[in-house]
């Protein structure tokens, strides 16, 4: 009808307030600390979060379709213990050198594909809630791995720790390896979600199961593919995160799995499924890393208190989700 304007169309605060406070964040960081913006604390800040991102990302997939996988951290010490067991028994056969680092980066990953398959596999065809599966299967790894180090610790050998090092702290152009491979994850990550049939069925299962059986989405298959595909990328956080300390223990990743679902929640997947972005993912992974590094350099508040400031951030970001719908 003529005459009548069309209504304005809102800005979803769960999709514009991660933005905003992450710029509020590097704001406060640099009035708080000079050294804040400095390229040695900007680039340490990446490389740190590049762990949790990585796992995130993968997250994000397994959230968006409805589920949950409270087990990464665990499996990530898991991962990484077998790894390094691994490249010390192949030292003799392969030497140290660039065969001994891809062999242990391919059992990396092919561990976290083994674990992300049983998790995917347990939930998807025995029908299990994903909360049971993923809890039980916490304490087995973080377990398992205790008792590979026989309740110490795993170290490499010190010579493949020094080649292997550079991995970690060696990159492109004064960028990180670390920073890298979370950059093309997250990029890749944001085509399939946005681009792919995969993407596509991860929103349609997570929204409505039933539904997206009647449209001829393969449930337990596309299901499975989240857990499978999270398994992988906590093989290849590990793979990055090995050569920074050249070990692992039962304390290897103890809250990786809540800073990652922290950081899907906070950049506006809804959690209860059918809707998910990588890139507000991205954005909370930097916001968790931010806070922890004011804490840090600022020391107005105990860098103790960062737990409970990520749990009241979380809760802010669940209760913005209830008040506004999902928006690209």
């Amino acid at each position: 009808m003529e005459g009548r304007t069309k209504p304005r169309r809102r800005i979803p605060l769960h999709a514009l307030g991660p933005v905003l406070a992450l710029v509020a964040l590097i704001i406060l960081g640099a009035s708080l600390n000079s050294n804040f913006l400095s390229y040695g604390n900007v680039t340490n800040v990446l490389a740190r979060s590049a762990f949790i991102g990585i796992i995130a990302v993968g997250m994000t997939f397994v959230i968006t379709a409805g589920g949950i996988d409270l087990s990464v951290g665990s499996m990530a010490a898991f991962v990484a213990g077998v790894m390094i067991l691994a490249m010390n028994a192949m030292i003799p056969t392969l030497g140290v050198g660039v065969p001994l680092v891809l062999a242990g980066m391919v059992v990396a990953l092919l561990a976290g594909f083994g674990a992300g398959l049983i998790n995917g596999f347990l939930i998807s065809k025995v029908g299990i809630e994903a909360f049971i599966v993923t809890l039980g299967s916490m304490g087995i790894y973080r377990s398992l791995t205790t008792w590979l180090a026989d309740g110490g610790t795993l170290s490499l050998n010190f010579e493949a720790r020094s080649f292997y090092r550079p991995v970690y702290y060696d990159g492109i152009l004064g960028v990180a390896w670390p920073i890298i491979v979370f950059a093309v994850v997250a990029i890749l990550g944001e085509l399939a979600m946005r681009k792919t049939p995969f993407g596509r069925h991860c929103a349609a299962l997570g929204a409505n199961e039933q539904v997206a059986k009647y449209s001829a989405v393969n449930v337990d298959r596309v299901r499975m593919a989240t857990y499978v595909l999270l398994g992988m990328l906590v093989g290849l956080a590990t793979i990055m995160y090995v050569p920074r300390l050249g070990s692992a223990s039962g304390s290897t990743g103890v809250l990786w799995e809540l800073e990652a679902i922290a950081a899907v929640i906070i950049g506006g997947t809804v959690l209860k499924g059918g809707y998910g972005r990588v890139w507000g993912t991205v954005v909370g992974v930097l916001i968790l890393s931010l806070i922890d590094n004011i804490l840090n350099l600022a020391s107005i508040v105990s860098p103790y208190l960062n737990g409970a400031i990520q749990g009241v951030i979380v809760i802010l970001a669940v209760v913005l989700q209830r008040e506004s719908k999902p928006a690209d």
